[in-house]
């Protein structure tokens, strides 16, 4: 009886995150229409004790523990990813809620949808087996293709909702696809135990699996050449809901990456190495050239999300040959992370009245509307462009000295190339708002609720301090990597 109750006390946020679903679910069937914001309410109540629960694992277990026939895994990686996962979705659903009320969406469904996708990255993020990786991700993934049709009386959201479930379901075979060949090859599908049969087994097979695998991770990271769902998706989807995508589950998904690259395919790490370099290049080159030709700011994002990738997976190439590439690459998701979430969030505070703020053109002259909006803006957009002394800086440098250590200067001197062409797009978007004169008809000032400020203002300001401040985060990174 001990046992079984320890076993569920290592798993408590998930266990804690499941029968919290079940309470929110009820409480909004029986007072929703007497208390509209309880769903909303609950959920954030939720995530912020799962916060609670899941602190005290990163000291507590000092060495990884396994539990549940060794398919679930707590260490440092996947508890750090826990609680950035929780802060991140608490944001997007913050974010969310002016909007959603003011566009008489289903407010209820999109706190439940995203507390159910939080659930599948916490279980993802743990996963020590196959099995688990994928119920995790398939539990973040279905609620996501649902939430980016949750805006009815749009056509753009439909299309991309089919999009992504099409797509979404192309990949998850995929990766299912390589699964089962590994498991055909080993026996296997337990994480460690498939390590140890790789370190003496290297056929065709394996390398097959190895390549569908991969295939279906870079679909879910949005990676060159799997990424077209991603502009047509950050575009179509309601703002709230494509800030949700692009923060919280990249930070899960590169966890579950660095999890299986290293923990199962380590001893294939010469043919995937040359894989993720492809990728790696042609999602920077990719995502940062066709991010100039765009004139909607969401679809610019997107785009430059895809360039983003590929800084975080060369950091994942040099990490076998230098000390700093897998802490660096960490580094630079979670700041990324909390980047772009601030990028979104000002695009959703900014979209009043049922009219969508996401044309470049719609920037102009932001800086007499609303000077700390686009203060705060610039300083996400500065971080996203790598200029020093924001936190964006230090992730790109951190990125390309690990690449110098492992002895890829060639692709330091790449990345630093591409980091010099993103920054146009994005000190286009600040020249917009601070050398440019409002559009005609939309030079009144804006106003926003001073909770969202605040919360925007949380964003912003940790894009600077983060970069003057950063040794606390890079330590954490290096410990949990």
């Amino acid at each position: 009886m001990n046992e079984v109750f320890s076993q569920y006390l290592i798993a408590l946020p998930e266990v804690f995150l499941f029968f919290a679903v079940c309470v929110v679910v009820l409480a909004d069937v029986f007072f929703s229409k007497t208390r509209p914001a309880i769903t909303y309410y609950l959920v954030q109540f939720t995530l912020f004790i799962a916060i609670l629960i899941s602190l005290p694992q990163f000291g507590e277990y000092k060495v990884p523990l396994t539990t549940f026939g060794e398919t679930y895994i707590v260490d440092k990686l996947a508890v750090l990813t826990k609680i950035l996962v929780y802060i991140f979705s608490m944001l997007a659903f913050a974010y969310a809620s002016d909007y959603i009320e003011s566009r008489k969406m289903a407010a209820s469904d999109y706190y439940l949808l995203g507390l159910l996708a939080v659930l599948g990255m916490s279980v993802m993020s743990s996963g020590n087996s196959f099995l688990t990786i994928f119920l995790g991700l398939e539990l973040l993934s279905l609620p996501l293709y649902a939430m980016a049709a949750m805006n009815k009386d749009s056509e753009k959201g439909a299309e991309a909702a089919m999009k992504y479930f099409v797509l979404g379901a192309l990949a998850s075979g995929l990766l299912l696809y390589g699964i089962s060949l590994l498991y055909g090859a080993t026996g296997n599908l337990h994480l460690n135990s498939i390590f140890k049969i790789l370190i003496h087994r290297d056929d065709m097979v394996t390398v097959i699996a190895l390549i569908f695998v991969i295939a279906g991770i870079m679909f879910k990271f949005g990676a060159v050449p799997f990424h077209m769902w991603v502009p047509d998706v950050y575009q179509g989807a309601p703002t709230p809901v494509t800030l949700f995508i692009a923060s919280a589950p990249k930070v899960a998904i590169f966890s579950i990456t660095l999890r299986i690259l290293v923990q199962v395919f380590a001893p294939l790490h010469a043919g995937w190495e040359h894989m993720l370099i492809l990728v790696a290049i042609l999602s920077m080159f990719a995502g940062n050239l066709l991010a100039i030709a765009q004139t909607n700011l969401k679809r610019m994002l997107a785009y430059s999300s895809i360039a983003h990738i590929g800084y975080t997976l060369l950091g994942v190439i040099a990490g076998f040959n230098s000390n700093l590439g897998f802490s660096a690459a960490m580094f630079y998701i979670f700041t990324y992370a909390i980047v772009v979430s601030g990028g979104f969030a000002i695009i959703t505070v900014l979209s009043q009245n049922g009219v969508e703020f996401d044309k470049l053109e719609d920037y102009r002259g932001l800086n007499a509307r609303n000077p700390w909006l686009a203060f705060m803006f610039l300083l996400l957009l500065f971080s996203m462009a790598g200029v020093p002394p924001t936190v964006g800086f230090f992730a790109k440098l951190g990125i390309i000295e690990a690449l110098v250590e492992a002895q890829l200067t060639w692709l330091a001197v790449l990345a630093l190339m591409f980091a010099l062409i993103g920054a146009y797009y994005y000190l286009r978007v600040v020249m917009l708002m601070y050398f440019e004169e409002p559009a005609e008809g939309k030079s009144a000032p804006i106003r926003v609720e001073p909770n969202i400020l605040a919360a925007v203002s949380v964003n912003g300001s940790a894009a600077l301090l983060l970069g003057l401040f950063p040794s606390f985060f890079i330590d954490l990174c290096r410990l949990a990597g």
